[in-house]
Order: C-alpha cells, then structure tokens, then sequence
C-alpha cells in the first residue's frame, strides 16, 4: 500500500536551515538536496536521476527553466512523496515503483530526481521534479484530477503490479466548505435549501405541486423532459443545485414517494396561551435591541414561519450565530441606541490608542536596555486584543442593523402583498 501526496515547490527563499552559507538556495534546491542526503538514502543505489545528472540536478533544472524564459515563475517544481506500509516492501522493490511513477508520470518531459529514503519503519520516495518541460518548455499542471487520475492512479497501478494492497476511498469527498461547516456545527448553503425542500414536500399533494412550491418560495427550478436532474437555485446564489446532491432522500423518485407516503400536508399546530399569574416586572427593550430580538425570532422560528420568508432571509439563517453574539453584546453593554453605540466604539478607540502609545513606550525601553517590561508589554498586548475584537464588533453591529432594517421592511411589504392577493381572491370568490 503506498500513500502519496503532492508538495508545490514555489520561488520563496529557504530560511537557512543547514544552508547558512548560501542565502539564496530556494526551496527547490532544498527539496532535491533532501532527497539525495546520503544519511538517509544509505546507499547510491536507491538514488536516480532522470533527464540530468544526479549531481546536478538543480543546475540542470534551473538551466531548462532559464532557456524557455520561465525562470521567474512562481511554482519552480514539485515534491512527490510516496510512503508504504511498514515491512510490505522491500527498499529495492520501493525503489523500482519510485522510478515507475517517475516515468509513467512525467513521460521523458521533465528532470526529475527519485531518492529512496530508509531512515523510518515505513519506507518512503521522495520524487522532486522541475515544473518546466525541457522538450517544449510547458508547465506541468496540478489539478485534482491530474492528482487523483495521474500520481495517485499511476501509483496504485504499480503497487497492484507488484502485488501491493492500495487505499480503497472509504465515502465520498465533499467540499472543503461543507466539510468545515460539519465540523464546527454551522448551518450550510444546502442545509437552508434542504430545510425548504422538506417543507415543500410536506406542503404538496403531488411532483408538480412540489415545483410550484419551489418557486412560490423564490427558487428557479430546471426540470422538465429535457433536464435530466432536477436543480434549483436562489435568487442571491450563483450556482443552481441538483437536488440528488443533498442526500439519498431528495432525488426524483425518492421526492415522489416521500410525497406519496404523506399525501395530506402538515397542519401548523395552533396557538396556545399561558396566563402568568405572577408577572416578572422587566425593563422594556429599546428600539435597537427588539430589532434584533423580532429578526432573531424569524431566523430560528419554526417551519411554519420560516417557509413564509422571502429566499434572501431564508440565508440569513447562516449568520444566526453572528447576530445572537451581536444581541448579547447589546444587552450586555446595555447599549439600546445608535449613538450609544457609536460612543462606545469611539471610547475603545482611543483607549486604543492611548494603550498603543504606552505600549510603544515600553518597546523604546526595551531597546535601550531596560529589563523587566515583557509582563507589562504582555499586558498591554491582551488588552488591546480584547479591545479590538469588541471594536470589531461595533463596527459590524452598525453595518449588519442597516441591513436587518432592510430585510424586516423587505419582510412586511412581502406579507402585506401577500395577504392583498389572498384577500382579492376571497371577493373574486365571493362574487
């Protein structure tokens, strides 16, 4: 079993580690020496070079990149590791399916370095090749399709070839976004659009219903006998998606059957009452703090609320835990007006401003050989990042309040034009 993956070597300068003498070796350098460090390789044997000499490969690589003009690139080459499981192989066995995947990959194009390394259990090659083709001077591309069809298929084929196991995909990858946002426990793009389908599903009686809830709730749809997989889109994203993509519960036919196992939609349960016989006497919210207080209440409503929003408030919902730590703020500081809020960012600011000046003090101190000031350097540093991270959020609360306005007059002349054309109806009806 060989595990791989792919280093890109860019035009960044080395910080010296072992090359003191020579400033001005790049990582480059630095990769083919590694590879060819004879502490680790033990013997010459599991050292090869393709395409150029093994003693001078950096020269040779730099040299084709000099001849096509393209020694200013950014990317100069690429690292390839290739590890194996500790005892499967033998080093001449790693060796020969290192140089494989040298020449199968690359095809006589590029100057390219495989070095065999035995220092750890598992044994490991380490492939660095140049960027620039010395045949026609070209880049060599790196995409996750050349990564997953070129390095590691190549790879896999030859561990079979030598009757090696190879790693088997375990599930489906998703997006780095999608992964993250899992991770931490957020609300996702899709967990919006798939909350909206399941409420369309339990608001239709058939497929054609579930369209037409889709786009009553503000989605384009592309379906019909020419789309082969049905996608929607929101007004305010780029991309349409396909709705199999959410899972194995919303394509097609599983749409259809969820829809024929609940032919009856779900009736919201009705409102009930409390009496509180012992009132809490609190003090009342000020403008400011019940706008956010009515827009959080619209984000995290049930479904029978949230349906009802227009697609662009229905994203909001990414940004709930944002605006949550934005009301405790403002009930926290007690701030209930714009002003309030504008003095409380200007008060940080120059205490700010006043802690920077002191702390710059201390530095200037510092430099003229006065000890003992790195606990009240360190102070001040904890200070001001507390500072700044609270004047951080002022500055958002005054931008993210103009746009909660926005939304809630957005919001009302939505339900006011809807509850028009219900009653138009009703005197159409009537008559």
């Amino acid at each position: 079993m060989a595990y791989t993956k792919i280093i890109v070597i860019r035009g960044r300068l080395d910080k010296c580690l072992g090359y003191a003498a020579n400033e001005k070796k790049t990582y480059l350098k630095t990769a083919v020496d590694y590879a060819l460090d004879r502490g680790k390789t033990e013997r010459v044997c599991f050292e090869t070079a393709i395409n150029c000499g093994r003693d001078t490969a950096y020269q040779d690589m730099m040299q084709t990149a000099r001849r096509w003009g393209k020694q200013n690139r950014v990317r100069k080459g690429y690292h390839v590791i290739q590890s194996f499981r500790p005892g499967e192989v033998t080093p001449e066995q790693a060796h020969t399916i290192g140089v494989g995947l040298a020449q199968r990959l690359l095809g006589g194009r590029y100057e390219v370095v495989v070095a065999t390394h035995l220092d750890r259990s598992h044994l490991h090659n380490h492939v660095v090749f140049n960027a620039v083709s010395f045949v026609d001077g070209k880049m060599y591309r790196d995409t996750f399709r050349d990564y997953y069809e070129g390095i590691r298929g190549v790879s896999d084929a030859l561990c079979c070839e030598h009757g090696l196991s190879i790693i088997e995909p375990s599930e489906a990858a998703v997006p780095q976004g999608q992964y993250q946002a899992q991770r931490h426990g957020r609300t996702t793009l899709r967990d919006v659009v798939r909350r909206d389908v399941d409420e369309a599903i339990r608001r239709s009686y058939s497929y054609a219903d579930f369209l037409r809830e889709l786009r009553r709730m503000g989605y384009q749809v592309k379906s019909g006998a020419n789309v082969k997989h049905t996608a929607v889109r929101s007004p305010d994203c780029q991309r349409f998606i396909r709705l199999d993509s959410l899972g194995d519960e919303y394509d097609e036919a599983a749409i259809r059957g969820r829809i024929k196992a609940a032919p009856q939609p779900v009736q919201p349960p009705r409102k009930t009452y409390r009496i509180q016989r012992k009132p809490v006497q609190r003090k009342p919210l000020s403008y400011f703090q019940r706008l956010y207080l009515y827009y959080l209440y619209l984000l995290s409503s049930p479904r029978r609320k949230v349906y009802r929003t227009s697609p662009t408030l229905r994203r909001e919902v990414l940004k709930l835990d944002r605006y949550q730590a934005q009301f405790r703020y403002l009930r926290t500081n007690r701030i209930e007006t714009r002003q309030q809020l504008t003095m409380q960012r200007d008060a940080m600011q120059a205490e700010m401003d006043a802690l920077t000046e002191q702390r710059r003090q201390l530095y200037l101190a510092r430099r003229r050989g006065v000890t003992g000031l790195d606990a009240d350097i360190a102070a001040y540093t904890d200070r001001l990042r507390i500072l700044r991270r609270e004047w951080k959020q002022c500055c958002c609360i005054e931008t993210d309040a103009q746009r909660i306005e926005q939304q809630l007059t957005a919001q009302r002349e939505q339900e006011i034009s809807e509850k028009g054309g219900r009653e138009h109806g009703c005197r159409q009806r009537s008559r």
